[in-house]
């Protein structure tokens, strides 16, 4: 689910689109992300960058998809050696 790396935080989790609102929800240990937008033209992927971006204080260039592309699970990776950030981001991601 989350692994450190030199690069920063690698997260498996599985996108939500066309859900009412943006959202980080946990489910038997699998991290779910809901995304408003559709999953046409990356529309998903650039909402998922947006709204992860905003939510933990760093770049969106700062975060990268590095598996799952064109597929609700994805593998994303958020390139940040800071480890306030990093401890935001894991313990958002684990406590939901």
């Amino acid at each position: 689910m989350l692994k450190l790396t030199n690069e920063g935080i690698l997260v498996n989790l599985k996108i939500i689109p066309n859900s009412s609102k943006n959202d980080i929800v946990l489910e038997d240990e699998f991290i779910k992300v809901k995304i408003t937008a559709q999953p046409i033209e990356g529309k998903a992927n650039k909402a998922l960058v947006e709204f992860l971006s905003k939510k933990f204080k760093i770049p969106k260039t700062s975060i990268e998809i590095v598996k799952g592309d064109t597929n609700k699970e994805k593998t994303l990776l958020f390139k940040t050696t800071d480890a306030e950030k990093q401890n935001l981001i894991v313990s958002s991601l684990t406590k939901g």
